[in-house]
Formats: structure tokens, sequence, C-alpha cells
């Protein structure tokens, strides 16, 4: 930048290069700029919007500090069901990686946006902090996407070899979620980015050293551990001892499913999300379609909505009636077969159960 007249910003172009896309920014590299993360047309936007589509997931861009996720946090508590919308902080630049722990503890989930953040870190650093944030992301037990994976899947039909491998990689580094731009949002074969993409996925996801990560994470949580992480990690492990088909957690909240998958088994984890009711004096209304949404961004976790008649902490007579209905969900999708053996973590009373079930035909 030259110099500054007015409204407009003079600068200096030092190579030449063809801008193409929809919307052209300026980025402004190593420099605190004193702007709120949320404008007043963010939040004109989330009212307006937002609020009658009942959003399940906040993008907060450019998240600096903790601060800001909290500000958003209270924006969204008073638009009535936002309060339980998550945000997800997309860190895009050196002054949201520098607060990143604080960011981390936060928020309810990470975005690494690496197309930004390349331009503020030099090239050489970008997989540094990638592999370290996702990392993080992991030991917390909160969702961590990546951005940018497939650029040039936007006018060609393939992806380059780099970026078929840099996607495998995001996988096996720990990501939950892979977040297309401008594949999806101008490119010529959104589809197909989509299947390429998660052929891809699948492939990684098999060979996945879930041992070496499941070891890594019982040290990181340390002893003593508290109750719900304990019963997590049995129920993971003992489905890989006796080879489980599939992990059925019964939940209210979404917590224990979530927490459960923190471990990354390799069968599937089923969240049956109980719903419950609640009233403010004026209408009754259920929670849980909620939570049931948001858990599809963890790795590996598959809700179901159960019946609200049956509570989460009930008698052993209606949980059995609940884990049919989610056995039978099981079969028709084809994650269950006769004679597997399911592994099912629920609430008896006060007190957490983890039951190893082994089918009839």
């Amino acid at each position: 930048v030259s110099e500054v007249q007015g409204d407009d910003v003079v600068c200096v172009i030092k190579n030449s290069a063809t801008l193409a896309g929809s919307l052209f920014t300026l980025h402004c590299s190593q420099i605190h700029i004193d702007m709120p993360t949320l404008s007043d047309e963010d939040k004109d936007v989330m009212k307006k919007w937002g609020a009658p589509n009942k959003i399940d997931f906040l993008s907060l861009s450019y998240t600096r500090h903790a601060e800001d996720v909290r500000q958003a946090r209270e924006f969204l508590s008073k638009l009535g069901d936002l309060s339980q919308t998550l945000i997800f902080a997309k860190i895009e630049n050196v002054e949201g990686l520098n607060h990143f722990d604080e960011i981390l503890e936060e928020a309810d989930g990470i975005i690494l946006s690496r197309g930004n953040l390349g331009i503020d870190l030099p090239p050489e650093k970008v997989f540094l902090f990638q592999k370290s944030a996702l990392h993080k992301c992991n030991m917390a037990g909160k969702p961590a996407v990546v951005t940018r994976v497939v650029d040039s899947m936007t006018d060609n039909l393939r992806p380059t070899r780099a970026e078929a491998t840099d996607v495998a990689n995001a996988v096996l580094d720990g990501s939950d979620a892979i977040l297309l731009g401008a594949e999806t949002l101008r490119g010529l074969y959104p589809v197909e980015t989509i299947s390429t993409v998660g052929r891809i996925c699948a492939e990684a996801e098999k060979v996945f050293n879930q041992d070496l990560y499941f070891k890594r994470t019982v040290k990181y949580v340390g002893e003593p551990m508290t109750h719900l992480e304990s019963i997590a990690s049995s129920a993971v492990r003992a489905a890989i001892k006796v080879k489980a088909s599939v992990i059925i957690c019964f939940t209210s909240s979404g917590r224990a499913a979530r927490l459960i998958a923190k471990y990354r088994p390799t069968m599937p984890v089923l969240s049956v999300v109980i719903p419950r009711l609640k009233t403010n004096q004026l209408k009754w209304s259920f929670t849980g379609a909620f939570e049931a949404r948001q858990s599809l961004i963890v790795r590996g976790l598959f809700p179901m909505l159960a019946d609200p008649r049956h509570p989460a902490e009930s008698t052993s007579t209606t949980n059995e009636s609940v884990l049919k209905v989610a056995l039978d969900h099981g079969k028709a999708s084809g994650v269950i077969k006769s004679h597997d053996r399911v592994v099912v973590c629920q609430k008896v009373g006060d007190s957490s159960v983890v039951k190893i079930i082994e089918l009839d035909d």
C-alpha cells in the first residue's frame, strides 16, 4: 500500500496475476486490525436469517481471541433457539494462531482456514500448524475442520496427486471434517468433487492407526480420569477387544457419545439421542433435535433421535425397547448383521453401564 485517499487504498502491484472469483478481499498481513469480529451486518443476518432457520453451526471468521467467541455466544443466547447453536472458531491469521489454546477452550470446534493462513504464514510453516492444531483439537475432544483441499477441482475433473495426498493426510492427522470452498461454490464439478474427496477419506480411514491414537489419547488425559472419560475409553477398548461391529450410546446432551468418538474407535458410534421435554410455563418443547444434528460433524458418530417417551436414565425395560429400535436401525443401514457383537453404553439410575451383547439371528 503506497497511500490512502479517503475511502480508496492505492496499492503497488508487484507481480502480474489474474484475479478470479466472486468475492475480493484485501488481506493485511501481520497487522492487528481493530475491527469487531462480528459486524452489525453479521448480527443482522443472524437475527433475520439465522434465527428463523435454527442454524446448527456458526462459523466465526477471523477469530483472534477467546473474547470473540464469548461475545458471539452472548449474542446468540439472546436469539431464542440459537442459544443451542455451536460456534466454530475460524483461525485465519497469526493473531488467531497466537491465541489458539484460549480460543480452543472457549469454542465448540475449530475451522483451519488454510487459504488465508497461507497468506499470513510462510508456506513452509502451514503444515506444522495444521498438525499441532489438529492434535490439540483431538485431545480436547472438539471437532476440527480443514479447508482448501482440492482447489484444482474448481476447473478440473480430477484433483492433482498432491491434493489427493493432502486430503488423506488431513484424515490421518485427525481432522473430523473437510470443508470445500470454491470447488462447490463456483466450481464446474461440485458433485464430482464431493464424491472424490469422500472416496479418498474412506481409503485413509481404513489405514488410520487407531491403536497408537488410543494409547496417545489415554496418556494425554492422564489419571485419575473423570467418570465419563473412563466409561468412554473403556467402551472403546471393549469394542476393539471383542471386535464389535458398532458402539451404541444413549445420551441426552450428546456429550457421552462425543467422548466415545474422541477415542476414534474403528467401528461406527451410533448415538441414540433421547429428547428431553422442557417448559417455559407457556409451552412445552423438546430438546434433542439440535444435539442429534450437531453430532453429525464429529468423526465416526451417527446420531438418531429416540422416542421422547423414553428418558435416558430410565428403567431397564424401556431401555430394552429403545435398544431394539437402535439395533433395527443399525441392521437396516447395513452396519449390524446377525451374530455380531455390539457394545452398549447407557445410564441406569445414577451409574453408567458398558455392556457387550451378542445378537441372535
